[in-house]
Formats: C-alpha cells, sequence, structure tokens
C-alpha cells in the first residue's frame, strides 16, 4: 500500500497528491511514468509523474477526474493509501542522455496545455538545476484553469495564454509561439509539447515550417502500460509502436495525430456506460 501524505485542488476537478513511494522516487526521471490503482478491483491508471523527491521518499502525481476509475483515485484522502503505484515506467525524456557540456548551449521552449502542465515541470526543474534555463508557454481556457504557474516560474521563464485573455496573451499557445519566434526573434533547438492530443497536433502543424524539432509526449493513449495489450499503438513515422514502452515521448512531426485521437476516443462508450451503472447503483443504495 503506497500512503498519501499530501493532497490539494488545484482547479477545477483536478487534483495534486505526494505518495510515500520511496523506490520511485529514487529511479525516477522527468518523462515517465507511473502505473495507479485505488483499490484491488479498480482498473490500473498511466499517470505521468509531476515531480519526485529523493530525500522525502515521495512521488507527486496529478489527476483530473474524468471516468470512475479518476474519480475513485481522488476521493482519497490524506493518510489513506493506493492499492499500487508502479513505476518508474516508460523512457526517460531525451535531454538526460545529452552530455552536458551540449546541453547547456542548448534552447528549449516548452509549449504546456492543461493537466498537461504537471508533467511537463520536472522538465524544467531538472534542465534549471543542471544549468539550462527554458521558456514555457502554459496555456488554458481560463486564468481560474491555471495550474502549477508558481511551481513553473522558479525554474523556467513563464508565458501565460488564456483563450479568454483572463490572464496573460489572449489566444491560443500556437499564435503565442509565433509571437515569440516571428515577432520577438527567439531561437530553440527543440519544441517539447505535453498537452490535449489536439493542441499537440496543431503545436507540430506550427513548428514544422521552422523546422523545428518537436517532442511530444502521448501518455494520455495508455491503459495497461506493459505493452501487452496493445491500447497504446500509435504510428510513428509510418512505424506501429507502443506509447508505454517505446514511449510516452515521440517525434510529434512523425505522429499520425489523426489516428491517435481516434484510438483516444475508443474506450469513451465504456466509461460512460461504467458510469451510469455506478450512479444506478448509488441511486439504488439510497432508497
Amino acid at each position: 500500500m503506497f500512503k498519501i501524505v499530501e493532497k490539494r485542488k488545484l482547479a477545477g476537478n483536478i487534483y495534486e497528491m505526494k505518495v510515500a513511494a520511496e523506490r520511485v522516487a529514487r529511479a525516477a526521471l522527468p518523462g515517465q511514468f507511473v502505473i495507479v490503482r485505488s483499490d484491488e478491483s479498480s482498473e490500473r491508471i498511466p499517470l505521468t509523474i509531476a515531480d519526485y523527491d529523493v530525500e522525502a521518499g515521495t512521488v507527486t502525481i496529478v489527476i483530473q477526474t474524468i471516468g470512475m476509475s479518476t474519480q475513485k483515485i481522488c476521493a482519497l484522502e490524506v493518510g489513506e493509501s493506493l492499492a499500487d503505484f508502479a513505476g518508474p515506467l516508460g523512457r526517460p525524456s531525451e535531454f538526460v542522455d545529452i552530455p552536458l557540456e551540449e546541453l547547456r548551449r542548448r534552447k528549449y521552449l516548452f509549449v504546456a496545455g492543461g493537466v498537461g502542465t504537471a508533467p511537463v515541470y520536472p522538465q524544467v526543474k531538472w534542465l534549471h538545476e543542471h544549468g539550462v534555463e527554458c521558456d514555457v508557454i502554459i496555456g488554458s481556457k481560463s486564468k481560474d484553469l491555471l495550474i502549477y504557474t508558481d511551481e513553473m516560474s522558479k525554474v523556467g521563464k513563464i508565458h501565460i495564454a488564456t483563450d479568454d485573455g483572463s490572464e496573460g496573451f489572449k489566444g491560443m499557445v500556437t499564435a503565442l509561439m509565433k509571437e515569440l519566434i516571428e515577432v520577438e526573434g527567439r531561437e530553440y533547438d527543440e519544441c517539447v509539447c505535453i498537452g490535449p492530443m489536439i493542441m499537440m497536433k496543431f503545436v507540430c502543424l506550427t513548428t514544422k515550417p521552422w523546422a523545428l524539432k518537436t517532442t511530444v509526449s502521448l501518455n494520455a493513449l495508455m491503459v495497461d502500460g506493459t505493452g501487452m495489450c496493445g491500447a497504446c499503438r500509435v504510428s510513428v513515422g509510418g512505424k506501429t509502436l507502443f506509447t508505454c514502452v517505446d514511449g510516452p515521448e515521440f517525434d510529434g512531426h512523425q505522429v499520425d495525430f489523426d489516428e491517435a485521437m481516434r484510438r483516444q476516443a475508443m474506450y469513451r462508450s465504456q466509461e460512460r456506460t461504467a458510469k451510469d451503472n455506478h450512479e444506478h447503483k448509488c441511486n439504488c443504495y439510497g432508497k
């Protein structure tokens, strides 16, 4: 069992949890994920690591309540425990293997959308700790849905974009990218983008004419997390790869996003059925 030592609500239906998982914290690197189960009867949920503290032996995860399984996790409180917390899994971010002297000459632009801001944070933090400063665009629909802005501002130069203009730049993250690169003349060696699938698709379409290498994380596709179920198959450069064992990060210009989005939508009907059944049971018990 893995005890929840801290919990806070970040925004809307988004929660942060620090979990006592010493072994995972000791081995974790940016870009990796864990598989979580709330109890013995729950499904496995892959969640990208949002932070880790080796000394404290804790790993931070950020969860958005979407279906029944994430609702069960978010219902747990400090002092309660998760049944499973397996990891770290997946390949770490490519930059962790770049020689430090070369890495410090590189300029990175991170683009984070919604809950995707959480897994961007450990990457920017790791680079900051190794002497690499980054620009970070954080996008959301409105100010109320922004997360991790305070944490991110301590490790990188942040630029905020909101659809309604309630905070920072008014407009999509792609428009702010053009502002930084085409208007301000900033130059980057690589763009790393994590967020909704549709956002990552359009970020890649934006960076392709600039020939700017763009890395994306497809962690949202994963189900089993071991490569056995095949649910996270994705076409990258015409080859079929598995997000959980070959990724979760890939060359965004090689990803077939339309196929990935179709695959992402495959289980929505089952999720609705599970939710309806749960609500029906609750109503019955209440009578």
